[in-house]
């Protein structure tokens, strides 16, 4: 019995060991940040004011949401993720059950379908602004025109407002699908080729495989794609600062736009911490909602 217990306690302590590097980790960059964000965010802390810092509650909560910018903020996010988040996982999973094929060449199709996830997201966007290019001549604007048979008049997307948050979304699908891509792509590759062996003799065709072979056994994988895809459409800040700063008329602002703006453009330190609980909060129940779909799943199974 003292064997025993004196095993455990070192089995315990050599887990702790191993995953001290990754817990000291976490509570420096990111338990302690948010902690000090959390204090932050009930003060009126700004930068260069000759005002004392002193405490005053929710009182910054209730100035940022009664702000339009950050309620546009909010509503911009929540609509880039309702359109993103589908239409990117959708994208990816028909690129990833074209490239799970054993056929010659697909190693190189894959690099290049993941090729825009290296590239910078500051290199990205320069390349999206001279795709946007206004006039005639600009990439986007002849080929819509080509499309269409001359139809098409020209317009300067990101200066729009009602299709400069088209065109960033545009964007972020083109440089993201990739990542999700090669997700699904290993998501596919675990599944057992005996079901569908299984499928195949009871008769099912190729689109009864992928809806009841496939997609449930992909589900999991589904959801942890449309959870990371979720988290990065509100983390959504590079393309909004290099593209259009947020305009025109806030059609592109962002919480993270307006959290960056607020803590160092105008120094509002304490505006911008509360922000950024905010955007925290937002995160935690769209992870709170996955890890229930997760549980539901294995209580059924």
């Amino acid at each position: 019995m003292a064997n025993r217990t004196t095993t455990a306690q070192n089995d315990t302590r050599s887990a702790l060991g191993m995953a001290a590097p990754a817990l000291i980790g976490l509570f420096l960059f990111v338990a302690l940040p948010f902690t000090l964000a959390a204090i932050l965010s009930f003060t009126n802390l700004r930068l260069g004011s000759p005002l004392p810092t002193r405490f005053i509650g929710l009182e910054q909560y209730a100035r940022i949401f009664s702000e339009p910018s950050f309620r546009r903020a909010l509503l911009n996010n929540a609509i880039f993720a309702l359109v993103v988040v589908p239409l990117q996982t959708a994208i990816a999973l028909g690129l990833a059950l074209l490239l799970n094929r054993p056929l010659g060449g697909m190693a190189i199709f894959r690099t290049l379908f993941f090729m825009p996830v290296v590239f910078p997201m500051a290199l990205v966007s320069v390349i999206w602004i001279l795709i946007y290019a206004p006039g005639a001549n600009g990439m986007m604007n002849s080929f819509l025109d080509f499309i269409t048979f001359g139809l098409w008049e020209p317009r300067d997307f990101l200066r729009d407002p009602y299709l400069a948050l088209p065109a960033i979304m545009l964007l972020s699908i083109w440089q993201g699908v990739g990542f999700q891509m090669v997700i699904l792509l290993a998501g596919l590759q675990s599944i057992p080729s005996d079901l569908y062996e299984a499928a195949a003799i009871d008769g099912s065709n190729k689109w009864n495989q992928f809806r009841h072979v496939t997609l449930p056994q992909l589900r999991n994988t589904l959801i942890f794609v449309m959870l990371v895809t979720s988290i990065l459409s509100f983390r959504l800040y590079d393309q909004i600062e290099i593209m259009t700063n947020g305009g025109p008329l806030d059609a592109t602002t962002t919480v993270m736009y307006e959290a960056v703006t607020a803590a160092y453009q105008q120094q509002k330190m304490a505006k911008g911490a509360a922000m950024t609980v905010v955007f925290f909060l937002v995160v935690l129940m769209i992870t709170l909602i996955q890890r229930t779909l997760i549980k539901e799943e294995r209580a059924i199974d």
